[in-house]
């Protein structure tokens, strides 16, 4: 939960008079609710009347991000709450059960409905169902360059006269039109009546039958609100109207409803859906897109299907079966070179800061003569092991996040979603999933959270489940080292660099296959369902805004993820220092966990050091290649190494590793458990121990089995 500063700019077009105002701290004199498809631009709306300064955090009992922020215009101050994105009111997702939920009883004074322009037809469907909610509704009509562009014109008088609501265009990027909405915002919470909208038109059947039950919910409760969505609802049976009901959450008057005309209402929504049949959902849909269709085809003219834009024929390309995955993996691995080669210049200089301020530390602590363990604990052990992670986290993840919300924000991660679909859908999991990998390649912890995209609740924990074997930016500094000092070294000079990036995109390639293969047998075992089908929209590709982006993907995303690292870190350097500075029978403890774990390290390839420094570094994965050297050398604290060359003679001539070592740790670290950060996460989204405890010991399982696949296999060719 936090609160950001105003961005630098103004909107252009919005009147002098508004003014930003943050969520919290203020009396505010309405409620507005912003709702509308994915991909609209509600950010950029919801940014442009709040300045930024939102209150950000989950729904009640829901792991859906909630936004509110406030403004103030023509003496009204007014709260907005950004609803999830969703295409429909029909209760499938969280996302649509919260919009649904909010609108129904969360006491809005108007809502702002956010439509695409160049996708009127589309976005009517999610407009009609609100309608049936609510009449106080401002349609907003944006991305009104866009349509222009494409020679698409819409007569919103006309459309405002089909839906009974005011209807303006603009364009929330620039500001364009943002003063008629603000006013006709301002007086659609003044006018406080539903007004006269539109019904949507059923099918006989189904329009009997929701009339039927309208004039019995107005017999049974005369102060009902938008009985005709209530009775739709009824007819599909969904609980949470009837709870709205039952406790009076639904009644203006308050109060929960008489039992005994609650009982004889629910009687007749019962009879009635039993008639209508399970088909009524479809109807009910099939009404909603027929009446869209109707009102596009009057208020809509564009060009003919056969004028073709700069953006059909890039997404022919981008979409195709050949080019389509190409340049996806061309534009990930562009991705991901420029993060880590940007990340080498600050993380050296980070290096050098926070350990200097270490060292100053520590030669304070010795002025004042505090206690030896004190000074080694504090800087020694803890601060050393925040250095580390702030140091190897911080740079990657500046630079990985700006990159990967520019790639959101421009439209191109649909089409990568798009692309994968049918290699997901064969392994039961969903295309998305995609996305959610792509995000673990920066963090594990931002990939779960990351796997909200994904409707099906069955198919989320899937992606869930199996993030963690995305080699996150913690694991690249491990696996880069590793195949530059020991696998590289195995060949000559001139293709050494070759085959340490082979090695390090290989065993991510390995990564992605394991994710398939663990996601085919979750989907086929515990759990086993039906793949669910989902409406994936391909969004025109669109100017990023930079300053959204730098502010989401610093904020949101990369302090996020790094404090909670940082909170995971602190206790494990000082674990690090007892364990090497704490002896007994004048032997370190870390010595003895070390050679108790050695039978077991050599069954799989690799050493007891190795098992302890993964043991040790579940809260952070940048310290596992600092606690080596410190259970190598032993120094008794986390220490610099000053060049490859000297680490070599760590690993090889002190410690004996050999080439299957290498490989080995590589494989184990690409796949190994979750860090505590991403298993803390992953609890947040899922709520379940059982889940959390399958997704920290799941991943541990499949690397000692691969490991030692690969070991006794090794032995057995003579290999090793």
């Amino acid at each position: 939960m936090r609160a950001g500063a105003s961005p630098p700019g103004r909107c252009e077009g919005c009147p002098a008079r508004l003014r930003h105002l943050g969520a919290r701290g203020h009396d505010f004199d309405g409620v507005v609710a912003l709702a509308g498809n994915p991909n609209v631009g509600k950010s950029t709306l919801f940014n442009a009347l709040t300045g930024l300064k939102q209150h950000v955090g989950n729904w009640p009992g829901k792991t859906v991000a909630r936004a509110e922020g406030g403004f103030e215009v023509g003496g009204e101050r007014l709260k907005v709450v950004d609803l999830p994105g969703t295409y429909s009111l029909l209760a499938y997702s969280p996302e649509e059960q919260i919009a649904r939920d909010f609108l129904l009883f969360g006491g809005a004074d108007a809502t702002i409905v956010l439509v695409d322009a160049t996708a009127l037809e589309r976005n009517l469907n999610l407009v009609l169902q609100i309608l049936q909610i609510t009449g106080r509704v401002v349609v907003a009509l944006n991305l009104m360059d866009e349509a222009r562009r494409r020679g698409i014109r819409i007569d919103h008088r006309a459309l405002a006269r089909e839906l009974g609501v005011p209807v303006v265009p603009i364009v929330a990027r620039t500001g364009e039109g943002m003063a008629s909405l603000l006013a006709a915002l301002l007086d659609t919470v003044a006018d406080g009546s539903e007004g006269s909208v539109r019904a949507v038109r059923l099918e006989p059947q189904l329009e009997a039958a929701t009339s039927e039950l309208s004039g019995a919910l107005h017999a049974a409760f005369p102060s009902l609100a938008s009985r005709r969505w209530v009775a739709l609802r009824l007819l599909d049976g969904d609980p949470r109207v009837r709870e709205g009901l039952a406790d009076g959450e639904l009644l203006e008057e308050g109060g929960a409803a008489r039992t005994g005309e609650l009982d004889r209402v629910l009687a007749e929504a019962e009879r009635l859906r039993v008639g209508l049949g399970p088909e009524a959902r479809d109807r009910l849909v099939e009404s909603l897109f027929r009446e869209a269709e109707q009102i596009t085809s009057r208020v809509v003219e564009s060009p003919g299907i056969g004028a073709q834009t700069f953006q059909a024929r890039l997404d022919r390309v981008l979409t195709s079966r050949l080019w389509g995955p190409l340049v996806m993996v061309g534009g990930l691995a562009l991705v991901f070179w420029i993060t880590i080669v940007g990340a080498n210049v600050p993380s050296s200089l980070l290096f050098t800061a926070t350990f200097a301020v270490g060292r100053w530390g520590r030669a304070a602590f010795e002025a004042l003569q505090a206690p030896w363990w004190l000074t080694g604990f504090l800087w020694d052990g803890v601060y050393r092991g925040l250095a580390w992670v702030v140091s190897v986290m911080l740079p990657p993840m500046a630079i990985f996040f700006p990159l990967f919300t520019l790639l959101e924000d421009l439209g191109y991660l649909p089409r990568v979603a798009f692309n994968l679909d049918g290699l997901f859908r064969r392994v039961g999991a969903h295309g998305k999933q995609a996305l959610t990998m792509a995000m673990g390649l920066g963090c594990n912890a931002a990939g779960v959270v990351a796997a909200r995209v994904i409707e099906s609740p069955r198919e989320r924990l899937i992606a869930i489940l199996t993030n963690n074997f995305m080699p996150c930016n913690g694991r690249w500094p491990t696996l880069i080292v590793i195949a530059s000092v020991l696998v590289a070294a195995a060949f000559s000079p001139g293709v050494a660099s070759i085959v340490a990036a082979g090695a390090v995109i290989g065993v991510t390639l390995i990564g992605v296959v394991v994710t398939l293969a663990v996601s085919w047998l979750l989907s086929r075992t515990v759990l086993r369902g039906v793949s669910s089908t989902f409406f994936l929209e391909l969004p025109p590709f669109r100017r990023p805004d930079v300053l959204r982006i730098l502010y989401t993907s610093f904020i949101d995303r990369t302090l996020f993820v790094l404090w909670r690292a940082v909170v995971m870190a602190a206790p494990a350097g000082g674990l690090i220092w007892l364990l090497a500075n704490v002896r007994v029978g004048g032997v370190s403890l870390a010595q003895h966990v070390q050679h108790g774990l050695e039978p077991l390290g050599w069954m799989v390839g690799l050493d007891g050091a190795i098992l302890l420094a993964y043991l040790v570094a579940i809260p952070a994965n940048e310290i596992v290649l600092p606690t080596l050297i410190m259970i190598y050398t032993g120094v008794g604290m986390m220490v610099e190494v000053e060049g490859l060359g000297d680490l070599h003679a760590v690993l090889v001539a002190g410690a004996g590793w050999t080439l299957l070592t290498a490989v080995n740790l590589m494989l184990f670290s690409v796949l190994h458990n979750p860090c505590s950060t991403t298993i803390w996460t992953i609890w947040s989204e899922t709520r379940s121990v059982k889940w959390t405890a399958i997704a920290t010991v799941l991943p541990l399982l499949v690397a000692f089995v691969v490991v030692a696949g690969v070991t006794w296999a090794a032995r057995a060719l003579q290999l090793a």
